[in-house]
């Protein structure tokens, strides 16, 4: 089999990249009359910041990033990180010994919010749905206190808003990713053999998609099952695959801490005519999604697009709740596709379409795809599955 290879784009982002996130957060601040704001997480920490560092496994030490209502953002982090910032576009750097449970931080987080807020009494931080904050409970309700003079606000909505339309360069990695997907998932097509476990095809791809390029290959889950499976989160375990068997596999591969996430399925054998009959059923129904996501139409649009193709094929229902979502810095993002949903779609922003239908009891089937909204319509960000379910003999 010829080897691919695949030309990975430029890593991290210009400042002007950073500038222009920052810029647009406090245009919504400032609509709201939010003197500051800031995050604990991850995704947001390195959105607004750059920073970038696998040490955030660690769950020991909090790491905040204040946003004030005018200029650059000023990092609270733990002394062990001060000089990972020499490498972002981060000047202001203010740290503490951690961990020190007794005050991890947040005397210094507090007297740092309190002058970047000035004379504003709002200060902000994510409390929505999807989000989290990354430190102890009870030192939020110590900072709570600090800063009871100020009107603690959720800005989850301004932040989601704007991490939802990609810029270009954001696309490129996330396109990438795609493409390392995709490809891992022909190898496999070609390779894979009756009698071998979930984790063997799981590790076997996870390997080409580390030599095409993927920086790591966090979420991959497999599932299998006689004409189908059952669930779309376990796995992979060492169950073999062999005649009448479906088996799904569903890959997150990252590339400079953008990720992809679709899946494929495969037949060992003959399988059932209903197997075959629901596989065209999520391939119809992504069709139909393909065709509704576009600009001017919102999330609920794509949901019912795709729906009314399962109802069609007869679906029994669909235990998963949605039918895709955001991508990009995280495996799963905002926003959701589900029925009602109002959120507009617009160029830029990159989704999953993820039609699923149970079509007997105890036997799903399941399609995913990853695009990217545009001005006239959507783009794949990688390779079409294969229009009907492959057999491996």
């Amino acid at each position: 089999m010829e080897t691919v290879k695949l030309i990975p784009p430029s890593r991290g982002f210009a400042t002007a990249e950073f500038e222009n996130r920052t810029n647009r957060l406090q245009a919504l601040m400032a609509a709201q009359d939010i003197g500051a704001l800031f995050v604990t997480t991850e995704p947001e920490f390195r959105y607004f910041s750059g920073f970038k560092s696998q040490f955030w496994e660690s769950p020991t030490r909090p790491w905040f990033l204040v946003i004030p209502a005018n200029g650059k953002p000023v990092a609270v982090v733990p002394e062990i990180g001060v000089v990972g910032f020499e490498q972002t576009w981060i000047e202001d750097v203010r740290s503490w010994p951690s961990p020190r449970p007794e005050d991890d931080g947040i005397s210094l987080l507090t007297d740092t919010l309190k002058i970047a807020a000035g004379s504003r009494q709002k200060i902000g931080v994510m409390m929505g749905p999807e989000t989290h904050l990354r430190m102890p409970a009870s030192n939020f309700r110590q900072l709570c206190e600090n800063l009871n003079n100020h009107e603690i606000v959720d800005i989850s909505p301004l932040v989601r808003s704007i991490r939802a339309v990609k810029s270009a360069a954001e696309i490129a990695k996330i396109r990438f990713a795609c493409e390392v997907t995709a490809a891992g998932f022909d190898f496999l097509r070609n390779t894979i053999q009756p009698g071998i476990t979930e984790r063997e095809a799981c590790k076997a791809m996870q390997i080409e998609m580390l030599r095409l390029g993927a920086d790591s290959c966090p979420y991959l889950i497999a599932a299998s099952g006689p004409g189908g499976y059952d669930n779309i989160i376990m796995g992979p375990t060492d169950r073999a695959l062999g005649d009448g068997d479906v088996l799904i596999i569903d890959a997150g591969a990252n590339f400079d801490g953008y990720f992809s996430d679709f899946d494929r399925n495969f037949a060992f054998g003959e399988v059932d005519p209903q197997t075959l009959t629901a596989y065209d059923a999520v391939f119809a129904a992504t069709e139909a999604g393909l065709k509704a996501a576009k600009p001017g139409h919102t999330t609920g649009d794509v949901w019912r697009a795709m729906s009314e193709e399962l109802t069609k094929a007869g679906a029994l229902g669909n235990s998963v709740g949605r039918m895709g979502h955001g991508l990009g810095m995280q495996l799963t993002e905002w926003p959701s596709l589900q029925e009602g949903g109002d959120v507009p779609l617009k160029p830029g922003m990159v989704i999953t379409l993820e039609p699923g239908m149970s079509f007997l009891p105890g036997k799903m089937m399941v399609h995913e795809e990853n695009i990217v909204i545009t001005e006239q319509g959507c783009e794949l960000l990688h390779t079409r599955t294969w229009p009907t379910l492959p057999s491996v003999k």
